[in-house]
Parts: structure tokens; C-alpha cells; sequence
């Protein structure tokens, strides 16, 4: 069975299709041979139902570039998830059709075959799921159905024949997804510094980068979310798969309200009422008690994989930090006061400048090497921002003791 790695994309039989990007290395799809890569996991990511093949994985790539999936011709999918940038739009949040801002900013989809759920809040389990909410969504591809996105390619000679080719069968929504979902796993982003030192090369990162993996998984406590378990470090994906709340956007939305508006839609089911509430209102903020209708779920939002994450900026997940400074500035702090959510774990970490430093350096070595040029100019205009402009930063608060929990609202 094929599983990454594509033959040569045919010649295009008509123009009516947009042009694939082959000239551009950032779009094609990566080899199982690059450093790091879990065979075996990247194996039992491949859903039975699915299975990848030539055909099926150049016709998703087509479908994944095609605007004409949008209600309005000028949104596809690569508009929130460019190769160019690392598979996002560098956005805070995304913008759609007509200029309509999102309440989320767009996750990478590097990698994104080994989440064991997508989007922020885990409202889906598969890439086959995730492919459809968007294109029905308002404020992205603006579809009212499926269906209406079919309708716009099923009368183009050259997927009429892909479709016949791949699936046997016209032009369909649940195979439309099933070929974007093969195409996005595909999008594997290993081989980075990092993986050479864990495979044996010592001088692969520096000493300020062993020193920042150090305190990973020591002082700064990032282990608590970004590994296996507390005491198994992870070096794969870097994300407990679970959901957290630490302390963002809390204070600025008053989610017991929205908690209380949000009860009746959960009580629905409708997975495209709770992404519609995701994406375009304050309910966004809720984030997995959108999904659960926990209370302990209230503003608490997946884990993302850190591997790339120097070219996956802004970060968390309304894009509210720009650098990776003022991420760890917030962690430093233990931000979240008055935020009776608080994930347990979140408190002030007392990390030294040059101790954030080092764990910037660490997590710049995550970034894979066809990604080399864009991390270091990144890491550039990171560098000197934090230099200058540090809105998040509280020395004080991040040498002093962990502040009272205050007791949820009734």
C-alpha cells in the first residue's frame, strides 16, 4: 500500500483546473524517509476506508487549490493553509469570502494525520470531517451545503474522469473529502535539527538549544502538555492530545454567559450550528465546552504539535502573540488571574532571560530543514521584537508565588 510520496503529477488535460503547484517543493508531499518520521504511527494514521493512492492524493491536491469550492470563487482551502507559510496564512485569525474575519486562527496542517481530533476545540475526529466544515461555513468558503461545492467542479471534464478514476463513481461530496483529506496526509514536516540530536548527532543544536530542551521538560514545565506523560518525554508530535485552559482570552469574554447561550446548541448535536458558534461568535472562546458542556472544559483548547512552530506564528488559538517570547512571557507569569478555569498546572515558572532564550533556541531547532530559510528570518524578526516590544512580559509576577484560584460563578 502506497502511503506518502507521489509520482510526477500528470500533465493537465485542461486549463479549466487550476494550475498545481508543482514547481514549488513546499507543496508536494514528503517522503517517509525523512529523519524522524514514525513509520508505524504514520501507517495506523491512514484510515482502512481511505487508503492513499497516486491518483487519489494529486486529485485532492487539486481539489485542496480550487477556489471554485467557495461559494464565491475567491477562497479555497490553501488560502488559510498556504504551503508558502507553512500550511497557515501567518494570520491571527482567517480571513474568508468578502473579507470575513474568523474567531480562530488557522492550525498548520503539517502533521495534522497524527491529531486524534482537528480544529481547536476537537469538534471532529477525522481530516475527512474537518475538510467539511469549512466549505459550509459563513464566514470561510460560504457554501450552504456540499452539495453547491460539488456543483461547482462535477461539470469540469477533468474531474468528471479523476473521480471516475480514483472512486468509480461521478463527482460526490463524501469522496470531494475523502481525496482533500488523502492530499493534507500527505504533509509531513520532520527532519530538523532536532531529530538529528535525538538520533545521535550531538552538535546538530547548540548548547542553547540543549540547555532550552532541558528545561522543556524541567523548570518550564512545557512537558505538561507537550508529551506523552509527565515523566515520558515525547520527541514524535509533541502534544499530550489533550485540552487546556491557560489563560487566554478568558478575561476579556464573560464565558459564564456565554456558557449559559451555549447549552442549547450543545444540547443540538448539529456539529455545523457548534461550528458556526466556533468560528463566528464569542462562543469561540468557550472552546471545548462547546464540545462537552463541561464546566472544567470552559475556555480550554487542544494542545497543538510544536514541531514547526517558529513558522506557524501567531500563536494559541485566536493568534493573540506574536513571537515566541511573548508566549513564554505568558507561561513565565503563569498567566490567568481570575480565571477560576485555570488548567492545575499553569503558574509562574521564574525563567531567566537567558533561560527564555534557550527554550526559543530549543523550539527554533523544531523547525524542518525545508523550512531552514523562513525559520531563520523568522527567528530574526522574533529576536528583535522581543528586544523592543514585550507586552506580556512580568518579571515580577514570574518570580513571585502562585495567586489564589478564585471560585467559579455560579
Amino acid at each position: 500500500m502506497l502511503i506518502f510520496g507521489c509520482e510526477r503529477w500528470a500533465k493537465r488535460a485542461s486549463s479549466k483546473l487550476p494550475p498545481t503547484p508543482e514547481t514549488d517543493p513546499l507543496a508536494q508531499p514528503k517522503s517517509l524517509q525523512q529523519v524522524g518520521v514514525p513509520v508505524e504511527m504514520t501507517r495506523t494514521a491512514i484510515p482502512p476506508d481511505n487508503p492513499q493512492t497516486p491518483e487519489k492524493i494529486s486529485l485532492g491536491q487539486r481539489l485542496f487549490f480550487d477556489r471554485r469550492l467557495s461559494v464565491d470563487g475567491t477562497v479555497s482551502c490553501r488560502t488559510c493553509h498556504d504551503p508558502a507559510f507553512a500550511f497557515t496564512d501567518r494570520k491571527p485569525t482567517s480571513v474568508g469570502i468578502k473579507g470575513r474575519v474568523g474567531q480562530r486562527n488557522a492550525p498548520t496542517v503539517l502533521n495534522a494525520l497524527y491529531n486524534k481530533t482537528q480544529f481547536w476545540d476537537g469538534r471532529v475526529n477525522t481530516l475527512e470531517e474537518q475538510a467539511a466544515l469549512p466549505i459550509v461555513n459563513s464566514v470561510e468558503m460560504g457554501q450552504p451545503n456540499l452539495d453547491a461545492a460539488v456543483a461547482q467542479i462535477a461539470t469540469v471534464a477533468e474531474y468528471q474522469h479523476a473521480f471516475q478514476q480514483v472512486f468509480h463513481r461521478p463527482p460526490n461530496g463524501p469522496d470531494l473529502l475523502r481525496a482533500i483529506a488523502s492530499y493534507e496526509r500527505t504533509q509531513l514536516a520532520f527532519d530538523c535539527p532536532f531529530d538529528h540530536f535525538i538520533a545521535g548527532d550531538k552538535n546538530a543544536i547548540d548548547a542553547s538549544a540543549r540547555r532550552g530542551w532541558d528545561l522543556f521538560n524541567t523548570q518550564a514545565r512545557c512537558n505538561k502538555c507537550h508529551a506523552l506523560t509527565d515523566t515520558q518525554r515525547d520527541v514524535t508530535v509533541f502534544t499530550d492530545n489533550d485540552f487546556h485552559n491557560i489563560g487566554i482570552g478568558i478575561i476579556r469574554h464573560n464565558v459564564v454567559a456565554l456558557a449559559r447561550q451555549a447549552e442549547q446548541l450543545i444540547n443540538s448535536g448539529d456539529t455545523s450550528a457548534i461550528d458556526r458558534a466556533a468560528i463566528q461568535t464569542d462562543m469561540s472562546a468557550l472552546g471545548r465546552f462547546l464540545i462537552t458542556k463541561k464546566e472544567k472544559d470552559i475556555a480550554s483548547f487542544k494542545t497543538p504539535d510544536i514541531r514547526n512552530v517558529l513558522v506557524t506564528g501567531p500563536y494559541f488559538h485566536d493568534g493573540s502573540q506574536e513571537t515566541l517570547w511573548d508566549v513564554i512571557d505568558h507561561y513565565n507569569k503563569g498567566d490567568g488571574l481570575q480565571n477560576p478555569y485555570l488548567d492545575e498546572d499553569i503558574q509562574p515558572l521564574a525563567l531567566t532571560e537567558s533561560e527564555i532564550d534557550d527554550l526559543v533556541a530549543f523550539m527554533a531547532s523544531l523547525t524542518s530543514a525545508i523550512y531552514k530559510e523562513q525559520g531563520a528570518t523568522e527567528l530574526a524578526r522574533q529576536r528583535v521584537l522581543s528586544r523592543t516590544n514585550r507586552p506580556q512580559r512580568d518579571t515580577a509576577r514570574a518570580f513571585g508565588p502562585k495567586p489564589p484560584e478564585p471560585t467559579p460563578p455560579k
